[in-house]
């Protein structure tokens, strides 16, 4: 099949390298990439025979809005946009309406796999009319990793239902990954551990906390066993705090992921205003020693 893939970063060249692998004719767009086969998006949208396919692995929000309303004016009736990137799942019923108004298709379409999917597969949970989907499949199918299709992409339901099953993925894995992190610290405080990486690989097979993530963290750790090239300040690309507002909204609790996602807030305190706050109300009620702040000009 023929296709248009708009934005080339880490996981949308990958995905193009991919898609041309698997004998189909993917055209990439993206200003801001050498890589790109076409200058502008009229070109590209020029490039392709209908019913058009493009594809979007852009930001979430508005430079997804800002693409979608450049196709609207631009695509035909018949045409269909699958918005492969991380929007949120509520943002898309606005997007297929825009689109919905010029007779072109919408799916969305959550991708796990991150910069191994090139060659591993990618897997895929995807919302839309299922006309929509079953047209695309060849393209899933090469997307995919090999296998049973069941094991690697759901029709998770109508438009939204895709990215909400990402949403929720990803909130898992704040959880799985605080989780990992958490451990190794533990093992690392521990002098009779005398190497927490290799406690770790030990575990990466036959044990019930074996996953890729673990695999991961042990590549990771082997190049660098105590991590001494990164510090420890961790963004959040809005899917840990989707999911949780959604639990909110559902009752649903969700104390895992909860805390991981605070975690990540605290990360980016050098000095927690919190833990000071603590601080002087331990020194106040119970004369409790404390640490004094360094004056600025000593911290050196």
């Amino acid at each position: 099949m023929q296709l248009g893939l708009v934005g080339l970063g880490r996981m949308g060249a990958n995905m193009r390298e991919r898609l041309r692998e698997h004998g189909h004719d993917a055209i990439g767009y993206d200003p801001g990439s050498e890589a790109s086969d076409v200058a502008t998006l009229g070109e590209l949208v020029a490039a392709l025979s209908p019913p058009r396919i493009v594809w979007l692995m852009v930001p979430a929000g508005e430079v997804t809005r800002s693409v979608i309303a450049g196709l609207a004016e631009r695509l035909q009736p018949g045409d269909l946009v699958v918005d492969g990137g991380n929007s949120r799942y509520t943002d898309d019923p606005v997007n297929a309406a825009l689109l919905g108004a010029r007779g072109v298709r919408f799916v969305d379409c959550g991708v796990s796999g991150g910069v191994w999917g090139r060659d591993n597969g990618y897997a895929l949970m995807v919302g839309g009319n299922p006309t929509d989907i079953e047209f695309l499949a060849p393209v899933f199918d090469a997307l995919r990793p090999p296998g049973p299709r069941a094991n690697s992409f759901v029709h998770a339901g109508p438009v939204g239902a895709g990215h909400y099953a990402k949403m929720v993925h990803n909130g898992i894995e704040y959880g799985l990954m605080h989780a990992y992190a958490e451990g190794y610290e533990l093992l690392l405080a521990e002098d009779s551990i005398a190497d927490p990486g290799a406690v770790l690989q030990a575990w990466t097979a036959g044990t019930v906390v074996r996953s890729w993530l673990l695999d991961l963290l042990v590549d990771a750790l082997s190049g660098d066993p105590e991590l001494a090239s990164l510090t420890g300040y961790t963004e959040d690309s809005g899917e840990g705090r989707w999911s949780v507002e959604e639990a909110i909204a559902h009752a649903v609790p969700v104390p895992v992921i909860s805390a991981a996602l605070f975690a990540r807030f605290a990360s980016r305190q050098s000095d927690s205003p919190t833990m000071k706050a603590v601080s002087a109300l331990r020194r106040q009620f119970g004369g409790h020693a404390v640490e004094p702040a360094v004056p600025a000009a000593d911290q050196r």
